[in-house]
């Protein structure tokens, strides 16, 4: 019987910030800019002293977390196994195979950890996963395995291009490990809350308004901000589902042509070039593309030329939007949408 991959979630940085670097250039990147390479390192311990001397000011605890993520990334991850990458910039999920070894190498001006991977899927919707997944995607660390939950198979299935088919409950059970053995862990770290509410929002909604609610949601945003609105009724709509313009009966400029896509899938660019011919015939100065499964590569290149004529939304703009106007949205949207504002203490690392 052929041996399920391992799952390790490896970020690229905490916004983001290598996310098109790794994804355009075939490799997981690790930061921990300020160590040098670790080629050679034989153990966790060998990275423990290189980061020993890395990092002297930095506390014992924060050493021994960091050489183990190190030591993950350099020696336990192996060719074959897939790689998550939970993007920041998007509310998508990239996955990829591993198939080289760890090698400090040049990306472009810097010096980087690397491991080459083959990028399967870029673009898939968060919510094509459960929320059992999604609370392990948000753990904390940079480097951690992904076990609990059928995390293997499931992972799998959505990397050949199949659904997440859930928990089976299946039990996986290990040896202790020692100080100098231990391996993170998603599920043993502390989640990212915020995210993890996010998600469950985003589920929210997802389940609650389907196909043209999708488009009601939008339009009672879009009137909590000011905008005067015409919404298309279900079915035909001309590749427009919202008209919208300022001032007492919506004649005022900006005009706003909204086209909405319930789909749980990236728009492609066809779909952003409809909307500017729509945008030109009926006059409107702005154009609003919302896609509750976000946008591929080239429509969000090509749309950096339309920069201030169109905007993108994918399902995380729109719930940030609604972050920001649910006061004034109507009642009987907060009541299929019931939220709260939470203020929470963000946990440290202490002196241990």
């Amino acid at each position: 019987m052929t041996e399920q991959p391992r799952v390790y979630i490896c970020r690229a940085g905490a916004k983001g910030e290598d996310e098109d670097l790794a994804l355009e250039n075939g490799l997981a990147i690790l930061g921990f800019r300020e160590v040098p390479s670790v080629e050679g390192a034989a153990d966790y311990t060998a990275i423990f002293q290189a980061l020993t001397i890395a990092l002297p000011d930095a506390k014992p605890k924060a050493v021994m977390n960091h050489a183990a993520q190190l030591w993950a990334f350099v020696g336990r991850i192996q060719v074959g196994d897939i790689v998550v990458l939970p993007r920041k910039r998007t509310p998508q999920i990239a996955l990829g195979i591993v198939k080289g070894a760890y090698a400090y190498r040049q990306v472009g001006e810097a010096y980087r950890h690397t491991r080459e991977v083959a990028w399967v899927r870029t673009d898939i919707p968060r919510t094509d996963f459960e929320q059992d997944l999604l609370y392990s995607f948000g753990a904390f660390s940079t480097v951690c395995r992904v076990s609990r939950h059928d995390a293997e198979i499931r992972v799998s299935a959505v990397l050949n291009g199949g659904i997440d088919p859930g928990d089976a409950g299946t039990v996986v059970k290990g040896k202790a490990a020692s100080t100098a053995d231990v391996e993170p862990q998603a599920d043993a770290e502390e989640l990212d809350l915020m995210q993890a509410a996010h998600d469950q929002v985003l589920k929210h909604i997802q389940s609650r308004f389907a196909g043209h609610a999708l488009s009601g949601l939008v339009e009672a945003v879009l009137q909590a901000d000011g905008w005067v609105t015409k919404g298309s009724s279900p079915g035909a709509d001309g590749g427009v589902d919202i008209l919208a313009g300022r001032g007492p009966l919506g004649l005022d400029a900006p005009r706003l042509c909204v086209q909405v896509k319930s789909q749980n899938s990236p728009a492609d660019v066809i779909v952003y070039r409809t909307l500017q011919g729509t945008m030109q015939s009926f006059k409107a100065d702005q154009g609003l593309l919302v896609c509750w499964g976000g946008f591929n590569k080239a429509v969000r290149t090509e749309s950096r030329q339309g920069h201030f004529t169109v905007r993108l939304w994918d399902s995380s703009d729109l719930v940030e939007a609604i972050y920001r106007n649910y006061d004034r949205l109507p009642a009987e949207i907060q009541a299929e949408l019931p939220l709260t504002k939470v203020w929470m203490l963000v946990p440290k690392e202490t002196d241990e």
